[in-house]
């Protein structure tokens, strides 16, 4: 599974970049990639693992903003069409991390 947060957070003054620079930075300190500057992704091998993290997100939602969580299948992941500078980009992504037994 796959959970991606998606966010537009209030940027305009001092303040409002600082919350929304702690709140990108709790999410990388939970393991999570950026695939995009306010969406980031995360892969856990089953839903049970994206929970605790959603609890988590929860709790440091900002108070201006939106924010939005999503969970999509592997599957549903590795068949998402990717472009970059007009091209489509044909290589299988990976997650970033590994699972140790």
């Amino acid at each position: 599974m796959w959970c991606l947060v998606m966010f537009d957070l209030p940027v305009k003054t001092k303040q409002q970049r600082s919350v929304a620079t702690k709140f990108r930075n709790m999410l990388l300190d939970m393991g999570y990639s950026m695939v995009q500057y306010s969406v980031y992704a995360r892969y856990t091998p089953t839903q049970a693992g994206n929970r605790a993290t959603v609890k988590a997100i929860k709790a440091a939602l900002p108070v201006q903003g939106y924010v939005r969580i999503l969970h999509i299948s592997d599957h549903q992941w590795s068949s998402a069409l990717r472009f970059a500078n007009l091209r489509q980009e044909d290589e299988m992504e990976t997650p970033d991390m590994f699972t140790l037994f």
